[in-house]
């Protein structure tokens, strides 16, 4: 069955050009087989036209076009749905859900609940830890706290013993990630992470931690991928070496033990039905392998498509080729 998609892409967020590296992947597998229209959204939130946004997603473009409508001016009723291809605050965190919703449009992934929850890094571990779902020790620290009282934050944090991570609870990406080995860096890491959000996360920092991914995929019956492994050199996966090939080798299936594969798949699918997530997520845990202990890391609701994502490579792996994947999420938005 041949579908009209409206695949809209860019966005506001921090993660802007992780978008438009996902739509180009996409837009490459699909173009034969769908009448795709790729919408660009500037990082102002206005719409680019659709000539211009074709033009964006060519390779090695120039075009540096001036967006000329806002996104209500989108008329939606001309597509069977839309593929909001849009990762971080303000296109995987409900809002763009929202919007779709209210608009009667049929959309490829979760829906507003689960797309603010997972989005929200505090909110995803407190609903994961009313799960019982394993997690690392944390502590949740608000910027204004930070400004107002940073004596009190730094000590409440000291509990958790060096050394810790430092994240924004709104961004995905492994953007405005620090690990900190002291004060001083610590100071640096929070002031870093408020650039990007009002809340904090601080996490304890384990030794012999491995990082483990699985793809999972459906609505109400969801399957899960094999487990794969990210291997990098850098002290945290962050943002260059997440999105620059050859900077991070992904190993899949991960070389760990049946039973501790195992465990990771039925919790992937246990914090999957914790936030109500539909359509597809990535799920990712920390391995310690000395003490043979998982915990659940977080859950992303639209993971990146690129050609050097996890999420396309972990259902290759598991026998779903990647166009076979884009028509099931198309077919799971249908059916949802």
């Amino acid at each position: 069955m041949s579908f009209k998609v409206l695949l809209l892409c860019g966005g506001m967020s921090e993660e802007h050009e992780v978008s438009l590296a996902s739509a180009k992947a996409l837009i490459d597998v699909a173009k034969d087989s769908y009448s795709i229209t790729p919408l660009v959204i500037a990082k102002d939130g206005r719409v680019l036209s659709v000539e211009d946004s074709w033009a964006v997603l060519e390779p090695n473009h120039k075009l540096n076009p001036t967006p000329t409508h806002t996104i209500n001016q989108i008329k939606l009723s001309k597509f069977d749905l839309v593929f909001p291809l849009l990762h971080g605050p303000y296109g995987e965190d409900g809002s763009m859900q929202g919007f779709l919703k209210l608009n009667g449009a049929k959309f490829v992934g979760s829906d507003v609940l689960a797309s603010a929850v997972s989005m929200d890094k505090i909110m995803m571990k407190t609903v994961f830890g009313a799960k019982s779902l394993a997690q690392i020790p944390y502590i949740a620290v608000s910027v204004y706290d930070w400004q107002q009282m940073p004596e009190i934050v730094l000590r409440d944090i000291a509990k958790l013993k060096y050394p810790i991570f430092v994240k924004p609870a709104n961004l995905g990406s492994s953007i405005g990630i620090s690990k900190v080995e002291d004060e001083m860096q610590l100071r640096a890491a929070l002031n870093l992470a408020a650039k990007y959000d009002r809340r904090i996360v601080v996490e304890k920092g384990l030794e012999n931690i491995r990082e483990l991914e699985i793809a999972v995929l459906g609505n109400d019956e969801p399957e899960v991928s094999v487990v794969g492994e990210i291997l990098t050199e850098g002290k945290v996966y962050d943002y260059e070496n997440k999105y620059t090939e050859g900077q991070t080798a992904l190993e899949i299936p991960a070389q760990i033990p049946d039973y501790i594969a195992k465990q990771c798949q039925e919790m992937a699918l246990r914090a999957y039905r914790a936030v109500d997530a539909a359509g597809l997520a990535r799920v990712d845990f920390f391995y310690d392998d000395i003490n043979n202990k998982v915990y659940l890391n977080e859950i992303n609701t639209m993971p990146g498509f690129t050609k050097t994502s996890m999420y396309p490579k972990l259902w290759q792996a598991s026998g779903l080729g990647y166009a076979e994947l884009i028509e099931k999420l198309l077919n799971l938005a249908l059916e949802r």
